[in-house]
Parts: C-alpha cells; sequence; structure tokens
C-alpha cells in the first residue's frame, strides 16, 4: 500500500486530477450553500443576462441562475456516475466471480452473454430501453449500471482464473472451505485491483452518458438540473446565449478529463511492472 501510495504521489497529472475531483465533490455537496439563488426560480426580468456581478454565469430563457443550476446539476451527474457504476460493478463482480472460479458451462453461459450485450452499441440499447420507460434520475442510473457491467465482468473473471490456481486457494479447497467463503476472502480481495481501475473510468462514462441523454431530452427531466439539459437549453439561443453552451460544456470536459487522469494514475500505481518499469527508466536516466 505504501508503494502504491509513494507512485501516486509521483504522478502529477494523476494528483491534479484528483484534485479536481474532490473540489467537484465538495461543491457538489455544498450546493445549497454555495449556489447563490435558488436554480429553479424565474426571473423574467433577467431573461438571458449575460455574465455579470450578479449572475456570474449569466441566465437561462426564463431568468434562472446558470450557475446556481450547474451546481445543483453537479450533484445529479455524479450521483448518477457514482450509483450507475456502482449497480454495474456489483453485477460484475457477481457473474465474474462465478465465470472465473466454477468455468465450465457456468463460464461459457455468462461469456455468452456478454458477448450478446456487447453485439449492441451502448447507446441504441440505452435509446431503446428508455423509450419504453418513463425518463427520471433513478431510471437513468438503474439503465446505465444494467448496460455497463460487461467489462467489469471480464476483468474479474480474467484475474480469478488466474488467482484460483495459486497455493493459498488450492490449500482453501483442500481443507474443505466452501466456494463463497474462497470468492470472498481468499480471491475477490486479490482481483479488486483492475476493478478499482474501471470504477474510476467507469464514472466519467457514465456522466457523459447521463449528458448525452438529457441533451437529447430522454435523460434526467426537469425540476433536476443536470448539465446535459442546460446545454439542451442553450442549443436554442447559441447565438444570443453563449455561455448556455460554454459552462456545462467546459463543466462535463474537465470532470471527465479529471477522471480519466485519476484512473489512469490509479492504474499504473496499482500495476508492479509499470512502476519497476519507470523504476528502472529512472535509474538509467541518472
Amino acid at each position: 500500500m505504501k508503494a502504491f501510495w509513494r507512485a501516486l504521489a509521483k504522478n502529477r497529472l494523476a494528483l491534479f486530477g484528483g484534485a479536481v475531483v474532490l473540489v467537484l465533490a465538495i461543491m457538489a455537496v455544498g450546493a445549497p450553500l454555495l449556489a447563490p439563488h435558488d436554480p429553479n426560480k424565474p426571473d423574467v426580468k433577467r431573461i438571458l443576462d449575460s455574465p455579470s456581478s450578479r449572475h456570474w454565469l449569466g441566465t437561462d430563457q426564463v431568468g434562472r441562475d446558470v450557475l446556481s443550476r450547474m451546481l445543483y446539476g453537479a450533484r445529479v451527474s455524479l450521483a448518477v456516475g457514482f450509483v450507475s457504476v456502482g449497480i454495474a460493478t456489483v453485477i460484475g463482480i457477481a457473474l465474474g466471480a462465478a465465470a472465473g472460479y466454477h468455468g465450465g458451462m457456468v463460464d461459457a453461459g455468462v461469456m455468452r452473454l456478454v458477448d450478446l450485450m456487447l453485439v449492441f452499441p451502448r447507446f441504441f440499447l440505452l435509446l431503446a430501453v428508455l423509450a419504453f420507460l418513463k425518463p427520471s434520475i433513478w431510471t437513468i442510473m438503474a439503465v446505465i449500471g444494467l448496460t455497463g457491467w460487461m467489462g467489469v465482468a471480464r476483468l474479474v473473471r480474467a484475474e480469478f482464473l488466474t488467482i484460483k490456481e495459486r497455493e493459498f486457494v488450492i490449500w482453501s479447497q483442500s481443507i474443505g472451505a466452501n466456494a463463497l467463503r474462497i470468492i470472498w476472502r481468499h480471491i475477490l480481495p486479490n482481483a479488486m485491483a483492475p476493478v478499482l481501475v474501471a470504477m474510476t473510468l467507469g464514472i466519467p462514462a457514465a456522466i457523459l452518458t447521463e449528458s448525452g441523454l438529457s441533451f437529447l431530452g430522454l435523460g434526467v427531466r426537469p425540476p433536476y438540473a443536470t448539465w446535459g439539459n442546460i446545454l439542451n437549453d442553450g442549443k436554442e439561443v447559441i447565438e444570443l446565449a453563449w455561455w448556455l453552451s460554454v459552462y456545462p460544456g467546459l463543466a462535463i470536459l474537465i470532470t471527465v478529463l479529471s477522471y480519466n487522469l485519476l484512473g489512469e494514475g490509479i492504474r499504473d500505481a496499482l500495476d508492479p511492472r509499470l512502476r519497476q518499469s519507470v523504476g528502472r527508466f529512472g535509474a538509467r536516466g541518472r
């Protein structure tokens, strides 16, 4: 663990991404305290006001403060990212562990299910599902999670196939430990490193998916503010109110980039082969 933190601390891009992620989380949690105005309160006297000292990021078509809506939108977007990735991770771990540990027909069945899910482009699958369901924040979380577990399942299966052949697992089997105990106590803790990386990289993908759905009008519906539906509102008046498109777009870009930098840094720090190669390169450089 100390080697992990030392390696992560040397990665400046990962530290930058982590700092931005932390700031975004604080802003999202503290939105009720930080928002200068009610995000859903219209003001007909302030329609499409440009950024000013009163409204730092301007107002929208009905006079609502964009900064306040952005802060509350961060809460929704990050909540969708964390919850949907949590759902996908639980499903992926369960199916990947079953496939990797038991093998045989179980492995073949799970992998065929993964292949079947991967046949359909995820975004079009989401659109098809949402066409039959009422869009809401909970529906979006569930649908994104239920269509995003395949990568985690493959990672966990690959780790289980390797770890279950090690001596400590064979010894546990020889003394009569049941499969659930072996999976939970011995194999899964040693297989969590790639899952952690997949979760970190999955959160921005979920946020980007939710923003795309909201931009198309199929995501989270009002009164909830999300970066995607602020963008959707801005596209109709982009020539008059550029701030309605620029600021939410920048928020999505910065969030996705920061999570990707953090995820890449965690991956590099968790991979001992990468740490060793970096160490050898540094030694030659000196």
